[in-house]
């Protein structure tokens, strides 16, 4: 199939599987939490589900070694999207609380051990489809359209069971979200199916030693320690910190939490597209250090923020949006950048191990600094609280992260300076894009 094509069908698929992460996960999977009466513990459990997966990454590089990515990520993605039937006959088989509650967690964990599996071996696989000259505008544009489609997903399944809520139909509602997103996981499936393969590329069968190449190399090297650096640094300052803060302190609805959310989204819809186009002409490198460096700054103006007063928390949503969509962007596409061929399958999963041992460490860390804070105290002059203090450190250590992408080693990669100049020039006059091609 011509790249073109298969390009065109991914970003459908993409759209579809955020819907089919919409009506499970998320707002629906607290829901479902709550609906089974889980104690803290088990929610905190059910939390960690996603981080503990992470261990699994090399083993499954392993299998998308020998296996071949995009079979591989079929296969995980298959059982993967059969899972919600686990869920939709929940409400209505005569089980004991406890045992509904094991099946939860079950499904949670293979959720995330598949979703490791299938992530893993499907970001392999569009490394080779995606032409390299392109792939920044390209990843762009689809996290676009995923933004919007997990967007809009996540507030639909939340209307329907805000609805269902005072009508005592929580369970029906529950079960419809599962089989709803069966379906869209079957069109996900379909749409696998139909995508090229890319460049295939005979590799040797993979050894016990080849685990190391995970860190071997000194560009992969550098860029793992920015990683982690960096997932340890927000991970000490969850959202869910923020979003306590922000109802619990700050004294702000439910209502104004959507609205900063839907904001978030909307900002990286619209400059996704933009930072795309900035990584395939300037490299990752440079989007990374502009847009970490800015968003060490965001605590700053959560400490401004006060009850009655939340003007800086709607600046906040502008500017982090922007900043978010770049960030993520750049750090999706310098694993690629800098992974050679025949190990990247291994290097990869050692970006997501990492990355996701670094912010389950650092999100008990965080908990743990939280309750040893004092709830209220006098920061500049002005009364702050323990939160407050915790989006500081955070703030700090990003910094700390930020610097690490100094060294980052990208071939080919501009200077954040000449990244300014072609923003400037884009604003001043409209330019002509670069003669790339994606055949």
């Amino acid at each position: 199939m011509p790249v073109r094509s298969s390009l065109r069908i991914s970003t459908w698929e993409g759209i579809a599987a955020e819907l089919v992460g919409a009506c499970v996960t998320g707002g629906v999977l607290t829901a479902w939490a709550l609906y089974l009466d889980l104690s803290p513990f088990l929610i905190g459990v059910l939390g960690a589900l996603p981080f503990a997966a992470q261990l699994a990454q090399l083993p499954c590089a392993w299998v998308t070694h020998v296996r071949g990515s995009k079979r591989t990520a079929v296969a995980a993605l298959r059982a993967s999207r059969s899972l919600p039937l686990l869920l939709a006959a929940l409400p209505f088989v005569p089980l004991p609380l406890a045992a509904k509650q094991i099946v939860l967690l079950v499904f949670a964990g293979l959720w995330a051990l598949l979703g490791v599996a299938g992530n893993n071996a499907w970001t392999t696989w569009m490394a080779a489809l995606v032409p390299p000259a392109v792939r920044g505008r390209y990843f762009g544009l689809r996290t676009a359209f995923c933004a919007a489609g997990s967007a809009l997903g996540s507030l639909g399944a939340g209307l329907v069971l805000d609805a269902a809520r005072p009508r005592g139909t929580a369970g029906g509602m529950l079960c419809a979200l599962s089989v709803a997103s069966f379906v869209f996981g079957v069109v996900t499936l379909e749409l696998l199916q139909r995508q090229g393969e890319g460049r295939a590329v005979p590799l040797p069968r993979p050894q016990l030693r080849d685990f190391s190449r995970a860190w071997s190399d000194r560009r992969v090297r550098r860029a793992l320690a920015f990683h982690a650096a960096w997932a340890a640094a927000s991970g000490l300052a969850t959202p869910a910190f923020y979003n306590i803060h922000l109802v619990g302190n700050l004294h702000a609805g439910f209502a104004q939490l959507s609205v900063y959310y839907t904001a978030l989204a909307v900002l990286r819809i619209v400059t996704a597209p933009l930072w795309g186009k900035a990584i395939d002409r300037a490299g990752s490198k440079p989007v990374l250090l502009a847009c970490c460096f800015g968003l060490s700054l965001s605590p700053i103006l959560w400490l401004v923020a006060r009850d009655g007063m939340l003007w800086p928390i709607a600046i906040d949503a502008v500017f982090c949006g922007a900043l978010l969509a770049g960030q993520s962007l750049a750090s999706f596409s310098l694993p690629l950048a800098v992974s050679s061929v025949e190990a990247r399958s291994f290097q990869l999963a050692g970006f997501a191990t990492a990355a996701g041992a670094a912010t389950a460490v650092a999100s008990i860390a965080g908990g743990a600094l939280v309750h040893a804070l004092p709830g209220h105290t006098v920061l500049f002059g002005a009364p702050a609280h323990a939160a407050q203090l915790l989006f500081l450190a955070s703030g700090a250590l990003r910094i700390g992260a930020a610097a690490l992408a100094l060294r980052i080693e990208e071939p080919g990669a501009r200077t954040v300076r000449t990244l300014g100049r072609m923003a400037l020039r884009s604003a001043c006059a409209e330019e002509p894009g670069p003669a790339t091609s994606a055949a």
